[in-house]
């Protein structure tokens, strides 16, 4: 159940137990600084980026294009937790950087197929390796119940910061 603040009611005081979870949450910020992004994104998808003025919301959609198989726009909009809109539009500004591609599907000529531009295949691949490196190590040591607990935990905070009920 979400944990929204109505207005005039006191928001709710998290438990012990939550004040150590909550307590880790600011020492993620350095995985987030937007300098150590930049180091570790190779140059030609970092120039890309920079020069077209994309943001990290545009970057988001990269990762769920590296599988090979292309998606649709409300196959990614799903994935990232994002309106159709917003899906289209991270799209249309990644299309006209070069990053992605846009074609339309064999099967359906009204749906438009997304995917990698083989160019940006290798320096994505190359970030995506060394973004998660870190997260991967920490994955290593949990057994698959405690995966399954942190992919549910991620989920659902993500979900509430994007305020879908």
């Amino acid at each position: 159940m979400p944990h929204t603040h109505e207005a005039g009611k006191a928001p709710r005081v998290p438990t012990p137990d939550e004040v150590e979870i909550v307590g880790l949450v600011p020492l993620l910020e350095p995985f987030f600084r937007g300098g150590v992004v930049r180091e570790l994104m190779p140059a030609p998808l970092r120039e890309a980026m920079e020069t077209n003025g994309l943001t990290p919301r545009h970057g988001a959609v990269l990762p769920q294009l590296l599988a090979g198989q292309p998606l649709t726009v409300s196959e990614i909009a799903r994935r990232l937790h994002v309106s159709l809109p917003t899906a289209s539009e991270l799209v249309g500004g990644l299309s006209r950087a070069g990053i992605v591609e846009r074609a339309e599907d064999p099967a359906n000529r009204r749906r438009i197929l997304v995917s990698l531009a083989e160019d940006f295949r290798p320096p994505l691949e190359t970030f995506v390796a060394r973004r998660t490196e870190p997260l991967l190590r920490a994955l290593d040591g949990l057994s698959p119940g405690e995966r399954a607990g942190f992919l549910a935990g991620l989920t659902g905070w993500v979900r509430e910061i994007q305020g879908e009920r």
